[in-house]
């Protein structure tokens, strides 16, 4: 490894074949982060490999962010670029769709987001604490409003956000070196938020690219560690 390779600010992007992810890794591509990106579907993140590879250096890893083989994975890639300076905890599943009433909700399922949700940022944080710490580096969280606002169907998932959005305050509690951020994008127009809503029209939400200069202002700024709504970071519009 070169030290210009070295010196170049490394993020892990987990979830990143699409939708926010995918929005987030070619905002840091711009500005010549190294990237290791994550998603199980292999074609979609080699395609997604391929459009960053010509602006910065990109490792996509296929696998499940519950699987800690895959897991290992990813920290090896880390630990070959040298350095970590942002951990993307963007991975989520949803649920079934339609959504389910919480009294009635799938309890296989209701693991299922917990595990994807919570349980795997936790353990890939745990992986790459000392990468983090050595760098003073940035943990950023993907929530949701349905964390604070109690929706009827998003009983799972919100819950699982809000269980995040706690780990994410104690984390910052217990590594006060470091910033930790669980950060509410707004409505997208993603995949997982038109599962959300199944057959209807959701074109007149954002698209994931338009909340990235949100997200690269909060890096920029780095606040106090909390939680946030990337609305507040978003650039003032000038007339």
């Amino acid at each position: 490894m070169t030290p210009e390779a070295s010196n170049r600010p490394v993020a892990l992007i987990t979830g990143a074949s699409a939708g926010l992810g995918l929005a987030l890794a070619h905002g840091l591509a711009d500005r010549g982060w190294a990237l290791v990106i994550d998603a199980r579907g292999a074609d979609a993140l080699k395609d997604a490999a391929d459009a960053l590879a010509g602006r910065t250096d990109v490792v996509p890893l296929a696998g499940d962010v519950t699987d800690a083989e895959h897991r290992a994975d990813l920290v090896d890639a880390v630990i070959e670029l040298g350095r970590l300076d942002l951990l993307v905890n963007n991975a989520s599943y949803l649920g079934p769709s339609p959504l389910q009433p919480l009294g009635a909700a799938d309890l296989n399922e209701l693991r299922r987001v917990y595990e994807v949700d919570v349980i795997a940022p936790i353990a890939l944080t745990q992986a790459l604490l000392p990468e983090l710490t050595a760098a003073s580096g940035v943990l950023l969280n993907i929530s949701s409003d349905a964390a604070v606002e109690p929706y009827e169907g998003w009983g799972g998932y919100g819950s699982a956000k809000a269980a995040l959005d706690h780990a994410s305050a104690v984390l910052a509690a217990e590594n006060p070196s470091l910033a930790v951020y669980a950060v509410d994008p707004g409505d997208l127009r993603t995949a997982m938020h038109q599962a959300a809503f199944p057959g209807e029209d959701i074109s007149d939400r954002p698209e994931p690219a338009t909340v990235v200069p949100a997200f690269l202002q909060l890096l920029d700024s780095r606040p106090k560690s909390g939680r946030y709504r990337a609305a507040e970071f978003a650039p003032a519009v000038t007339s």
